[in-house]
Parts: structure tokens; C-alpha cells; sequence
């Protein structure tokens, strides 16, 4: 190999290392920068739009916005996520389809069994960084999952979000638009305000809930709790 050669060798592989460094870089800093994102960060970003596009609806539900508390209802196999207000007593607000969602009719067992979970459940926490855009923690295992996880002796897994995207395993995707509304809308009204219920199907027009093909024995009572807990969302 010439000289010349060895030369334009060496000065492409150091290019090519600088080229590779700088985007590690890059990518590294956008990380970081996507993990000091903050609840106020998220606001100021989507806030306005937000602001714009549910005032009308809760205008038109005849409901205050923000509202006070709300209540946000899942339903696995109709594949859809509904907003109400409870300031006074229960309003239909808006309904966002569920774009992904692993599973089947049944409650959550144990981890890695890629249920949705079953019940009615307070909103844990709001993530301005999630892999998935953002997310709402699910309070799941609630005290009835906790009770019966204990007696059969099994870990009843956790970590379950409503979240942005389109791809899901256990958890609720309605997509980043749709994420960004509700992530908002939660900073508003505060997750000690939100209750979120999730059910096997809608049962409020007289259908029966759905059930697994090997139900746990308490699986009467769970859905003796879903639909009274639904029978106030008419």
C-alpha cells in the first residue's frame, strides 16, 4: 500500500469514528435531555393545544374544565378509553380508541401473563419520560389483587400504564395525540382526582362480562364490583 493510499485510509476510518462519536453524542444528549423533562415541561409543550381541544367538549357535556375529578373507563373489548367528568354526578366527556392491548378477557395474575388488568384502580403516577411518549401508572395491584394474590401465593406483577404509541403488552396505547390530551388533563385535575376502572367488556347495555376460559374462584365477586362500580355511568 503507498503512502498516499495509507494516508487516505487513515483519515477515512478517523472520520468514520468522529461521524460514529458524534452520533452516540447526539444520542446520548437527546436522552438526557428527554429524562430531565418535567410535568411543567409538559404542559408548556402540549398545553395550549390541549386547553383548545377538550374545553369545547366538556362545554358541550355541559361540565366545568378543568374539572375536579374525573373518571376514566376501559373497556378491553370494545378496545376504548372513556373520559367523565364527576364534578356533580356522572357526564360522558369524549371516548379515545385503544389502539393496543395485549391479552384477553380476565384479570391480571401474575407478571409476565400480558393481561390488562380487571378492577377499579387509582392513577399512581404521571411519567413525562416514558418510552412510550407518556404514561399514566395504573394503581394496579389494588387491595383486592393483593388479597387474593396473597391466599394463592403468586406475585401479581405491576407496572401497568395508559400510554402514548400504538404498540402495547399489558398495558393501554392510545396513541401520542391522544396521550398528551389525557397526560394534561391528569396534570389539571390531580391523580388523587382520577379514578381509572378497567372491565373485560362494556356491560351497561345489558351484556354479560366476559370471562375467561379458567376463571379464578373469586371471579364473581370482581365483576359483582365492576358493574356497580359501571352501573353509575349511564
Amino acid at each position: 500500500m503507498s503512502k498516499a493510499v495509507w494516508i487516505a485510509a487513515a483519515l477515512a476510518t478517523t472520520c468514520a469514528v468522529a461521524l460514529l462519536a458524534s452520533r452516540s453524542m447526539r444520542a446520548t444528549l437527546y436522552a438526557a435531555m428527554r429524562s430531565a423533562r418535567t410535568l411543567e415541561d409538559v404542559c408548556h409543550e402540549y398545553g395550549a393545544r390541549v386547553d383548545a381541544q377538550l374545553a369545547p367538549l366538556f362545554a358541550k357535556a355541559e361540565c366545568t374544565y378543568p374539572p375536579r375529578r374525573i373518571a376514566l373507563l376501559a373497556f378491553k373489548a370494545e378496545r376504548s378509553l372513556e373520559l367523565w367528568s364527576l364534578d356533580d354526578v356522572p357526564r360522558f366527556v369524549h371516548a379515545w380508541p385503544v389502539l393496543a392491548a395485549s391479552g384477553g378477557p380476565g384479570p391480571k395474575l401474575c407478571e409476565g401473563d400480558r393481561q390488562v388488568p380487571e378492577g377499579v384502580y387509582a392513577l399512581a403516577s404521571l411519567n413525562p419520560n416514558s418510552r412510550f411518549h407518556l404514561s399514566l401508572e395504573v394503581g394496579y395491584p389494588n387491595a383486592f389483587d393483593l388479597a387474593h394474590a396473597r391466599e394463592e401465593a403468586r406475585a401479581p406483577g405491576g407496572e401497568i400504564f395508559i400510554h402514548g404509541s400504538d404498540r402495547s403488552v399489558g398495558c393501554l396505547a392510545i396513541g401520542d395525540e391522544a396521550i398528551e390530551e389525557l397526560f394534561v388533563l391528569a396534570t389539571h385535575v390531580g391523580i388523587e382526582n382520577v379514578t381509572i376502572v378497567c372491565a373485560p367488556n362494556d356491560p351497561r347495555a345489558g351484556a354479560t362480562l366476559l370471562a375467561p376460559q379458567t376463571p379464578p374462584p373469586w371471579l364473581g365477586e370482581l365483576h359483582a364490583q365492576l358493574a356497580g362500580e359501571l352501573a353509575r355511568f349511564r
